[in-house]
């Protein structure tokens, strides 16, 4: 069984607006998806039991979404991490990459773009298959 036949996807992404957004495009693409506004919201409500891929904001209030990956490894093992930004950086995507992250996104970025990210980090051998 592929990780995305029951597999969730979790959005932590402050502005509540692009997080909807996000949350819409997913689950018009069958793809079930649920939000948190913070690290913190999300430390606080979810176990991360049956999620198939995280995407993470890299700047987030109180905790960075790097800082929230860290907490998160040490708590569980952790599904694909897909980091994303209105703020691309060298040291931003070299600090994703040191994270193990399977993707990094540089917002604005199409609704497709996430699909196929997410897609691909729920089941790397769609792809591969395709």
């Amino acid at each position: 069984m592929h990780r995305s036949e029951s597999a969730s996807v979790v959005i932590v992404e402050d502005d509540p607006s692009v997080s909807r957004a996000f949350v819409r495009i997913l689950r018009l693409a069958d793809i079930s998806a649920r939000s948190y506004v913070s690290g913190e919201a999300l430390l606080a409500n979810e176990t991360l039991a049956g999620v198939g891929c995280l995407v993470l904001d890299v700047q987030l209030p109180e905790m960075s979404g790097f800082e929230l990956r860290t907490r998160l490894a040490t708590m569980t093992e952790l599904p694909p991490v897909v980091f994303i930004t209105a703020f691309d950086t060298p040291e931003a995507r070299a600090q994703a990459l040191e994270a193990g992250a399977v993707a990094f996104l540089t917002k604005p970025f199409s609704g497709r773009t996430l699909i196929d990210t997410v897609r691909q980090a729920l089941d790397p051998t769609a792809t591969e298959a395709a």
